[in-house]
């Protein structure tokens, strides 16, 4: 059962992530088809595809990119024993989970007050707009605690890490 939650969520957060890609991939070929085209530059084309970029790169970053595909330092990680390795993980894992918990609620305090305000073009609330840092930071929180807890179970100590 789990296992099927697992997988219905990895395909859910692909399959929006493809859609933002693909609308921010429209609205760049709208803006460009406008402005050299038609020779008439569309305003929120500009704001448009600035917000589906940062909704696509955070989105995908704490919700889609597995651990292991993340730009990694591996060269005390290949060289370290084993008990090291955990050791390292363990650290590694309750430091940055530990900090994305502590930004958490600031972040939240933030962003919610944001929504104050809305995009000069588009009008769209800036809450929407920086949500998927809150998003990433939740993931982080989650993705340490987990990862902790498979490295205290033995798991996901590989001898080597891939870039």
């Amino acid at each position: 059962m789990a296992d099927r939650l697992i997988r219905y969520w990895r395909s859910g957060t692909s399959a929006v992530s493809g859609v933002l890609f693909l609308a921010l991939f429209g609205v760049f070929i709208i803006q460009i088809g406008a402005r050299f085209g038609l020779n008439m530059p569309l305003a929120w084309t500009d704001e448009a595809a600035v917000i589906l970029y940062l909704w696509v790169i955070l989105w995908t970053a704490a919700w889609v990119v597995p651990e292991r595909e993340h730009v990694v330092f591996d060269l005390l990680w290949n060289s370290a024993s084993l008990r090291m390795r955990q050791a390292m993980r363990i650290a590694g894992n309750l430091l940055v989970g530990g900090l994305a918990g502590v930004a958490l609620p600031a972040s939240w305090d933030y962003v919610h007050f944001m929504g104050r305000e809305g995009s000069p073009v588009l009008g769209i609330s800036f809450m929407w707009i920086d949500l998927p840092f809150v998003m990433l930071l939740v993931a982080l929180v989650l993705r340490s605690a987990w990862a902790v807890v498979q490295t205290l179970r033995g798991q996901g100590l590989e001898t080597e890490l891939r870039l």
